[in-house]
């Protein structure tokens, strides 16, 4: 059998997406209560899908990672697998051995390779000689498993959203993901991967996108990511601005990301200089007429000059819960793609 591999949320069709989120939501519902400090009553618990027991999935990093390593890890561990962490400095990938061979060979003892790469171009080549299913961890222009965290924890508080929707109860474990009503979601800073997931995803689900970056050359999509773009005609839900007060205009959600990424460190001054006035802030949001009870994503690590401290940990921001989620939306992936190579909904 052929693998099939995702390298960014273009790759899923609007159905697939809902699907996973859905899925998350279960896995997350089926697994908080073993991971309690005391279970009252494990009888009538079931544990979540095992499809990976006795497997084993390859993390390959070469950019190091907090949230993006411990849900990989933690998730693994849950489906019953055991995740092995494999850093630039572990293995002789690219350095005296090809991608191409070392893809051949991590595939022959692994079920599943979750890349964290640099250029987009190391993953594409891994994916193309791998046997087992490759998933993106992050590259140059694509976060899928990042944007699939960010709608699973808009969903949960739906209800902040639409009053319609009521507050879930973390007791109850048969309760469905609550439906968004269709969002205005504003993107202040840097056109970084995070922010091409949302292109090409966001608009597929019914959500306007409001996007500020500098006027300067190199702040927006590049040619690759803008074609699918438009390839999904998401391109006729998005706004491009250069102001920040225009892009939170009417914004239900607030989001940012690092002005300053790995491997840029050289252009930090330079970045600064033109980012000024793109910091977060309730000012900001008042001044360009954000919706009274707007609320802020982050996928961290954040800096504090690309959101204050009063929004970043008040009332508005929803950064650590969809921190936490980065585990629930990774644990679906590895078992649909990895466990049971289902990820992807017959044609």
């Amino acid at each position: 059998m052929v693998p099939r591999h995702l390298m960014t949320l273009a790759d899923l069709n609007p159905k697939e997406i809902s699907r996973v989120l859905a899925y998350s939501h279960l896995l997350k519902q089926k697994s908080l209560p073993w991971l309690r400090p005391s279970m009252k009553d494990v009888r009538n618990m079931r544990m979540p899908s095992q499809s990976l027991f006795n497997k084993s999935v390859a993390l390959l990093f070469s950019k190091r990672s907090t949230r993006t390593r411990l849900a990989a890890e933690t998730a693994a561990f849950l489906l019953g697998g055991r995740a092995l962490y494999l850093s630039k400095d572990d293995i002789q990938l690219g350095v005296n051995e090809s991608v191409r061979d070392s893809a051949r060979v991590i595939g022959g003892m692994c079920q599943g390779i979750f890349a964290r790469v640099g250029d987009h171009s190391e993953i594409e080549e891994l994916a193309n000689y791998s046997p087992v299913p490759v998933l993106n961890a992050l590259s140059s222009y694509w976060h899928p498993t990042q944007i699939l965290a960010d709608l699973l924890t808009l969903h949960e508080h739906a209800h902040l959203f639409d009053s319609n929707v009521p507050e879930p109860s973390v007791e109850d474990r048969k309760s469905l993901l609550p439906q968004l009503p269709p969002l205005t979601v504003a993107y202040v800073g840097d056109s970084t991967n995070v922010l091409h997931d949302m292109l090409v995803t966001y608009p597929r689900l019914g959500h306007s996108l409001r996007i500020a970056t500098p006027p300067q050359v190199g702040y927006r999509a590049p040619p690759a990511v803008w074609e699918r773009v438009k390839e999904l005609k998401c391109d006729e839900k998005i706004l491009w601005t250069a102001d920040p007060c225009e892009a939170v205009h009417n914004a239900d959600v607030v989001v940012t990301d690092t002005w300053i990424s790995m491997g840029q460190e050289a252009e930090k001054e330079q970045r600064m200089r033109d980012f000024a006035g793109y910091q977060v802030t309730e000012a900001l949001c008042r001044e360009g007429g954000a919706r009274p009870d707007w609320k802020f994503l982050h996928c961290l690590p954040r800096k504090p000059h690309e959101v204050d401290d009063e929004v970043f940990y008040g009332p508005r921001s929803l950064a650590f819960p969809e921190a936490d989620n980065r585990k629930w939306t990774i644990m679906a992936l590895f078992d649909l793609l990895f466990g049971k190579w289902n990820l992807y909904l017959k044609d």
